[in-house]
């Protein structure tokens, strides 16, 4: 099974940026991410390292260790104005499209579920926390 650790340095960094954009793309703010939602992403991305689906333990550790440092520097090269911002994360993603296609299809699609988990976690931080006691179900993101 190819995983992302036999890729390209390029495509390693590329695919590491994943979860940044993925958060950066689930953001609610005009004009970049909210402290809510950074918070959220920064403690998604730390729980994924034990908490995701064991073939991706290895790629979340690695992401883990400059993701927040990626996600600010991110947040602030891309443009501010919403339409625009999603524009260039979605031409972003598009592109990462090509690094997955060198990956293991099991582990790519483990890979696109778990970013798909990630931006609905993200998407919903704003969300009252009483909401997880009230309606005890399993919150997005931490379970796959």
């Amino acid at each position: 099974m190819k995983e992302w650790s036999e890729l390209s340095e390029k495509d390693k960094i590329q695919l590491l940026r994943f979860p940044a954009y993925i958060s950066l793309l689930a953001s609610t703010a005009e004009g970049g991410i909210d402290k809510k939602e950074k918070n959220a992403a920064i403690k998604l991305t730390h729980i994924k390292t034990f908490a995701s689906d064991p073939i991706l333990f290895d790629f979340y550790k690695t992401a883990e260790h400059n993701f927040e440092k990626e996600l600010t520097n991110l947040d602030h090269e891309l443009p501010h104005t919403k339409e625009e911002r999603k524009e260039a994360i979605e031409q972003e993603l598009y592109k990462l499209e090509d690094v997955l296609k060198q990956l293991d299809p099991v582990y790519a699609s483990v890979l696109r579920h778990s970013m798909k988990s990630y931006k609905n976690y993200v998407s919903k931080a704003h969300h009252n926390i009483l909401e997880y006691f009230i309606f005890p179900l399993p919150i997005d993101g931490i379970s796959d």
